[in-house]
């Protein structure tokens, strides 16, 4: 289980202190498929990071009994100096799993062939999601992060993305942050939604959508 209690996050801000997350609560039990609905701006990202540990709420409570992946796709912690393939070993490294057991997977899933071995810097930014969620999908966690709809690559790659995440992953928890209503409804069984910093939580995905769209207007 993942659970949030009265997280709160502020960003200092030339003009002081701005209140970005407002008291959240979220539980997120095993096999879970949540969808956060927000405006861009909402706090959706900040959101999926504090869930993720990439960042640290200003204060409140996380308790995480589940592994959690970083958000999908997400190339942040790459370092830039390094190749593709030293980028690998080093966050398996971090995670504790095999690197050769890995690398055959990610070469086979990223289509990056020989620009794997070369530095992260020499990438396009799709070059780099593609790396970002082969990565992800090397890694077995309990809960997978998306942040906004996966769109990585070209429609072949898409469809890869699809299977290994949506298909052979089904049982995992999910928790996908989004503007879009469409994909969050294809994809999870209930809802939240962020506005401006509260997230207002539903059992009832329909109700989450009518929430957010009355929140647009």
């Amino acid at each position: 289980m993942i659970e949030l209690s009265n997280v709160n996050k502020f960003y200092s801000t030339r003009r002081g202190p701005r209140q970005i997350l407002k008291s959240v609560n979220l539980t997120v039990g095993p096999g879970d498929k949540v969808g956060i609905l927000g405006r861009n701006g909402a706090g959706k990202s900040t959101l999926i990071r504090i869930i993720s540990g990439a960042e640290h709420p200003t204060d409140g409570v996380i308790r995480r009994e589940m592994s959690t992946s970083w958000p999908l796709a997400y190339t942040g912690a790459f370092q830039s100096a390094l190749t593709g393939i030293d980028n690998i070993k080093f966050i398996c490294r971090i995670y504790g799993v095999s690197v050769e057991e890995r690398i055959p997977f990610i070469q086979q899933f990223s289509d990056l062939g020989d620009y794997l071995y070369e530095p992260i810097n020499t990438y396009s930014a799709g070059m780099r999601a593609r790396l970002g969620f082969a990565v992800s999908m090397s890694i077995e966690f309990d809960c997978f992060l998306i942040d906004e709809v996966v769109n990585v690559g070209d429609s072949r790659f898409h469809e890869k993305c699809r299977v290994e995440l949506f298909e052979k992953r089904a049982d995992r928890a999910l928790v996908i942050v989004s503007h879009d209503a469409g994909y969050v409804r294809a994809h999870c069984d209930r809802a939240a939604v962020l506005v401006r910093g509260e997230l207002h939580n539903f059992d009832n995905t329909e109700e989450a959508f009518e929430f957010y769209t009355n929140s647009l207007s």
